[in-house]
């Protein structure tokens, strides 16, 4: 296995399991979580099944529905789906909940700037989407609809559903929706993603 393709690799499981973490983060503060955390949180709740596993199963059918869209996985969207929710397990296991205010904040926002963290990583390795931001780009490219107009028809039946079944929503939902686009957009230059390309680079694409 070539060294770049092995590094790429790593970035990418280190990346999604921090992500877990950072999902465990947000639950734990207790003040709202991601839409499709709330939708984890509302199937655990009517299920035998635990956050983590709620979270690869909704990952399992979000990757299904890539098949009428024409959607081509890679590796980076597989373990997605295996290892996001697992990490995010091992952080529930690990981390208390916390009930005041003083310790809910910090908690929530590390959990948020860890994700965004995380985000860079496994994007950056460029070995595939995850199943939600391919669900989103196939659904943009079959119907036409701007991105901004899928993804929040996506996030927000999500969050809807999730809310129903008795997710979180709170104060951190909304933070989470506001912030983590800046966030992300700073932590995607890290790695690259986003940056012009070279003169020489762009004029070979």
């Amino acid at each position: 296995m070539p060294s770049s393709l092995l590094m790429r690799l790593i970035q990418l499981v280190l990346g999604l399991f921090l992500y877990g973490i950072g999902i465990a983060l947000m639950v734990r503060a207790g003040i709202g979580v991601a839409p499709w955390d709330v939708l984890s949180q509302g199937i655990a709740a009517h299920s035998p099944l635990t956050f983590g596993l709620a979270t690869n199963v909704i990952g399992a059918v979000v990757l299904v529905l890539w098949w009428p869209l024409r959607q081509k996985p890679g590796v980076g969207t597989v373990l997605n789906v295996l290892l996001i929710g697992p990490s995010a397990q091992v952080g529930l296991w690990l981390l208390p909940p916390v009930d005041t205010l003083w310790l809910q904040l910090p908690l929530f926002l590390s959990g948020l700037l860890l994700v965004a963290i995380a985000t860079g990583f496994y994007i950056g390795a460029r070995l595939g989407p995850g199943p939600r931001d391919g669900l989103m780009t196939g659904l943009h490219t079959r119907t036409g609809w701007p991105i901004w107009q899928v993804r929040s028809l996506i996030e927000g039946s999500a969050l809807l559903l999730g809310w129903l079944l008795g997710g979180d929503v709170g104060v951190g939902t909304l933070a989470f929706a506001l912030l983590v686009g800046p966030l992300c957009g700073v932590t995607l230059r890290w790695f690259g993603i986003g940056r012009p390309l070279p003169a020489a680079a762009a004029a070979s694409r």
